[in-house]
């Protein structure tokens, strides 16, 4: 192995051995949950640790026997695609209990488990911090009683807690997402498009009642990726006579020929006097007033169910593996920690720091103190807040001084571009309307079309020029909007065309802002692009079903061909959602003896009770490797041992709807691009005229590990291989070894990034402006 760069730290420094975690499932349960104590049990047996499953929870922690058990890495096989918890989850009351925690204690030291793992909510991880504060005096009264030698108090003085928040309701603060939250919204999601089609065709108004008792999460998130009428959580309640201001915004619409009207309401949601909301008060309010044909349906423990989300499995992988790294450095000073999702980054957290912090919400929305409330929930939570209210409801017309909607409540007209810039240079502009753009978040593609035409945009300078001359004065508003990996270029190579011509023509010198929209991922100055998320759920859920049509077949191989030109972030990331055994990309130069230890390595897992194995490979990975050689290859050498099948997955990955993911990304980045067009303009407007001629008017909106930030194109310039249409650095592909250490290759995982214990931010309300995801 090449020599280790020294300013890194590298976790081949950190050894289990001699070290046992324990890993229990606690509270409600939640999808994703099995994909964490997957990876839990194979980082823990990959530093050589020995790791123990403790079934039905604090249930079973007390119970000890066949509840807590040594695994195996071919115990976690399987499960990363099943929904709830494998290990089971249980509440106990006993646990709460001095002498009850005296029997864990007991259970824990005979298998020597001094480390232990947790996965639950705020309740859960609060017991275990508690557990931890008592664990010296436990071991003292064992030792007392006789239960247990001196020798056993000295070896196991200190017991180290990590947890992992698995909730549907994203109802602790300190995390942008717990697991399990994104896989309820996709479920929710599945149910608002399938009544959609039912309510439009008959005109009637649905109220539907989802999870989160003391958290608005789901409600507001769902409601901005469906373009919900109105919204009901506990943290932001309606003013006083919101009865009226519903029924009125209600009847406007449908006065607007729209045909369907959606309320959200949150089990838990509330009045300005603490009272509750409930989903039937909503509709009889709907129905006495304004005679609507209404119904309620409530899903209930749906929003639970179903498969893990490709986020949920890949969050839920890497915080398991941080929280074995946690427990590895652990030292007696070190205090409990969550490990928690900043932006696009695992952090550490001390677990009580994040309790107080939701308990805390929870005070203020008793004292009725609510902006305070959505200010402790994080900036997260109240961007998502502000973006609803900045486009649920529209200011009349004489007030004014979804992109379009945030445009026409900035007081713009506003217009699309059908075509590109080839239907920019020929004039297909026509304006639109607030009405006209109803229904569009839960729809694939991009309804205005585009043309994936790489001409060359100087070329077509004066017509286009011509276009915003005849339309002055005309910011430009540009997603990279296509799903191929090339339209996000063109938008990119465009946008710095355009900027070059401003020396020649004025009409350029006007305010330009461009989204990332590509299922490639590739685009320079973003961490993500709007579509990835879609086309990687749409790879995972293709994996899961092949795997599962082989699950009576022994020793298969299965070898997928991906979508992502030459960037390997679809494969690489479907890899680690689908618990691949390999994935080949263009970023990762290979050969063919690689080719062959991976062949040896399926053949060795044949030996096992796992005998089935799964290949991606990214479609422009290897000139000569193609997915045809790869499957003959694999074929010949496996032969006698496994056989194998291909699967090139092709255009599928850029169709069906848009995941909630992606329909809450694209809102808010387009929410805040058009509040940055609307500022740049008023800054630029000089004697009649707009005029913009500077590096920081035309910018590309990108998340960049915490934040979204606006970056100038030009200044991005160096940050992009134009050859092969990829940014040079790559944030994913630092999760590249943690895919091979879950499959049980040997490889180098860089942590520079990992063991700093941070406090949980408290922002303030100009904070939330900087937009974390």
């Amino acid at each position: 192995m090449a020599e280790l760069p020294a300013d890194k730290k590298f976790f081949e420094n950190l050894s289990g051995a001699g070290k046992a975690i324990g890993v229990l499932t606690s509270g409600g349960d939640a999808q994703g949950m099995n994909a964490a104590v997957r990876a839990v049990v194979r980082m823990g047996i990959y530093v050589e640790a020995k790791v123990y499953f403790i079934y039905e929870g604090y249930q079973g922690m007390v119970d000890g026997g066949d509840n807590i058990v040594e695994v195996s890495w071919e115990s976690v096989s399987s499960i990363l695609q099943v929904g709830g918890t494998v290990i089971g989850s249980a509440r106990c009351k006993e646990f709460r209990t001095r002498e009850g925690r005296l029997k864990a204690a007991f259970n824990l030291i005979q298998r020597g488990i001094t480390n232990l793992c947790v996965i639950g909510g705020d309740g859960s991880l609060t017991g275990a911090n508690l557990f931890r504060e008592e664990w010296s005096g436990l071991l003292e009264e064992l030792a007392q009683s006789g239960k247990i030698e001196e020798e056993a108090v000295k070896k196991y003085v200190y017991l180290n807690i990590v947890g992992m928040v698995g909730s549907i309701d994203n109802d602790f603060c300190g995390t942008d997402m717990t697991i399990g939250t994104d896989s309820a919204l996709h479920r929710i999601i599945e149910v608002v498009d399938a009544i959609m089609t039912t309510a439009q065709s008959h005109q009637r108004t649905f109220v539907l009642e989802v999870m989160g008792r003391h958290c608005g999460y789901l409600a507001l998130v769902s409601a901005l990726a469906c373009g919900a009428d109105w919204v009901f959580i506990p943290e932001y309640p309606p003013e006083e006579g919101w009865e009226d201001q519903m029924c009125v915004k209600l009847s406007e619409n449908r006065a607007r020929k729209k045909r369907l009207n959606i309320i959200i309401v949150a089990e838990g949601a509330i009045d300005s006097h603490n009272k509750p909301i409930t989903s039937e008060k909503v509709k009889d309010l709907v129905v006495q007033q304004l005679g609507f044909d209404t119904r309620v349906t409530i899903l209930g423990h749906v929003q639970r169910g179903g498969t893990p989300s490709a986020f949920d499995r890949i969050l839920a992988s890497r915080m398991g593996v941080e929280a074995v790294l946690a427990l590895l450095e652990a030292t007696p000073d070190t205090p409990a920690c969550v490990v928690s999702l900043s932006g696009n980054q695992a952090v550490r957290l001390p677990l009580m720091e994040c309790v107080q912090m939701t308990q805390e919400v929870q005070k203020a929305m008793d004292e009725r103190k609510f902006c305070e409330a959505v200010r402790l929930r994080g900036r997260s939570f109240e961007n998502n807040l502000n973006t609803y209210k900045l486009l649920s409801h529209r200011k009349p017309d004489t007030e004014l001084p979804k992109v379009i909607r945030v445009g026409i409540t900035e007081g713009h007209n506003m217009f699309a571009v059908i075509d590109g810039f080839e239907g920019f240079a020929n004039g297909q502009i026509k304006e639109i309307s607030w009405r006209d753009v109803g229904g569009w978040t839960g729809q694939g593609g991009g309804s205005l079309l585009t043309q994936c035409v790489m001409c060359a945009v100087v070329k077509m300078a004066l017509p286009v020029a011509s276009s915003m001359l005849y339309f002055h004065p005309c910011p430009l508003f540009i997603p990279s909007n296509c799903s191929h990996h090339a339209c996000a270029q063109q938008a990119y190579l465009g946008l710095l065309e355009l900027s070059a011509a401003r020396e020649k023509y004025d009409e350029f010198c006007v305010p330009m802002v461009m989204v990332p929209a590509t299922v490639s991922n590739n685009v320079p100055g973003s961490d993500f692009s709007i579509g990835a998320d879609t086309a990687l759920n749409t790879i995972t859920d293709t994996c899961d079903r092949i795997k599962q049509s082989a699950s009576g077949t022994k020793r298969r191989v299965f070898i997928i061909e991906t979508m992502g030109g030459y960037c390997g972030y679809l494969a690489n990331m479907g890899g680690l959602a689908a618990g691949a055994d390999a994935a080949y990309i263009f970023e990762e130069k290979f050969d063919i003896r690689e080719l062959q230890a991976n062949v040896e390595h399926l053949t060795e897992k044949m030996k096992t009770s796992i005998q089935r194995g799964l290949v991606l490979r990214n479609e422009n990975s290897n000139e000569n490797y193609t997915t045809d050689f790869i499957y003959q290859l694999y074929s010949e050498e496996g032969k006698g041992v496994f056989d194998c099948r291909k699967n090139v997955l092709g255009h599928m990955q850029q169709g069906g709807a848009p995941s909630p993911f992606d329909r809450n990304f694209g809102t808010k980045v387009s929410a805040k691009a058009v509040q940055w067009i609307s500022k740049k303009l008023r800054e630029t407007y000089r004697r009649g005229k707009v005029f913009a001629n500077t590096e920081d008017s035309v910018c590309l909106l990108g998340m960049r590990r915490r934040n979204l930030i606006f970056q100038p194109v030009v200044e991005l310039k160096d940050q992009a291989d134009f050859v092969h249409r990829i940014p040079k650095e790559q944030w994913w592909l630092k999760l590249r070894p943690l895919m091979k250490i879950l499959a049980k290759y040997k490889t180098s995982y860089d942590v520079s990034d990992s063991g700093q214990l941070e406090h949980v931010a408290r922002h303030s309300p100009k904070e939330a402006e900087t937009g974390a995801i």
